[in-house]
């Protein structure tokens, strides 16, 4: 079973530092820090989304789902990509041009040059959690690669999510220390905008491939050339006329093949190829829980 302590780790770190942000915020008045404190709030919320979604994704098949809960991941995932682009990206850049509109400065700017600082050492570490799972999960994949073909949503969204949080606080930095030395509070304001701009960005990227595992992505077509290629070995297939596979989770594959067996073959044996043509297919890919081979005329 893959571990899923890098959220839980994450989790505890976005509450932590978006409790030190508001308070960095209400005590120097900086928009952008404000931002990112709302950002971190949004990171937590996702967090706790996920957990929610992974726990009800486990559940047993019934007579309600019997083809198991495995899509409560993929749907909880697209939930949060719709959380970080409404509350987060959106309030972000509502609170930048509303900065804009009321230019000024207050308190004194060390706390959050403090609090920034300390933020990007705790997010480091949850980055590098992340970064681990997601490094044993993809394998010799190149990064992006592996970032657009994934399965698994929680991890990317916690990697993004992570990765997003070190951009915003070098944004943040900047929109405080410009606007100080240049004596110019609208560097706050911009900085804010551009961290909403982020997250609607991450948002978006996150809402599509969350789309596309909730509607039923199948594997790849080389994966599903060797799946033929194995049913087609054993000695009581002609063919395999149809084949089909979605994911039910990202540990879940559902595969549907139509095979025309030989004509002389009972009942009996045609029923003891399915289970030893299944066998051989879930030696090799141990993903595929539930396979269907329905056999057909020629």
């Amino acid at each position: 079973m893959k571990s899923r302590s890098f959220i839980f780790i994450s989790l505890a770190v976005d509450l932590l530092i978006a409790i030190s942000k508001f308070v960095a915020a209400a005590v120097t008045g900086s928009s952008s820090m404000l931002a990112e404190g709302i950002h971190s709030v949004i990171d937590a919320i996702s967090q706790l989304l996920l957990i929610w979604g992974i726990k009800t994704s486990k559940r047993l098949p019934d007579a309600d789902r019997p083809f198991g809960y495995g899509k409560e991941l993929y749907f909880w995932s697209f939930i949060v990509s719709l959380v970080i682009f409404i509350v987060g990206g959106c309030i972000s850049v509502y609170e930048g041009y509303m900065r804009l509109q009321r230019p000024g400065f207050e308190g004194h700017p060390g706390l959050n040059y403090l609090i920034l600082a300390i933020a990007f050492v705790f997010n480091l570490v949850s980055m590098f959690s992340a970064l681990k799972a997601f490094n044993l999960q993809r394998g010799k994949t190149s990064f992006w690669k592996a970032v657009i073909g994934t399965k698994d949503p929680s991890t990317i969204i916690v990697l993004l999510g992570d990765f997003g949080d070190l951009f915003g606080l070098v944004i943040a930095f900047l929109g405080v220390y410009l606007g100080r030395l240049f004596h110019n509070p609208y560097y706050d304001g911009v900085a804010s905008m551009i961290i909403g701009v982020m997250l609607i960005i991450i948002s978006g990227f996150l809402a599509r491939e969350s789309k596309s595992l909730l509607m039923g992505e199948t594997i790849s077509t080389k994966s599903l050339r060797r799946v033929v290629k194995l049913t087609e070995e054993d000695a009581a297939i002609i063919k395999v006329k149809k084949r089909s596979s979605m994911y039910m989770a990202p540990e879940e594959i559902l595969l549907q093949m139509d095979a025309v067996f030989k004509d002389d073959l009972t009942t009996r044996q045609i029923t003891d190829a399915i289970e030893r043509i299944t066998k051989a297919i879930q030696k090799e890919f141990p993903r595929m829980k539930q396979i269907f081979i329905e056999p057909v005329a020629k």
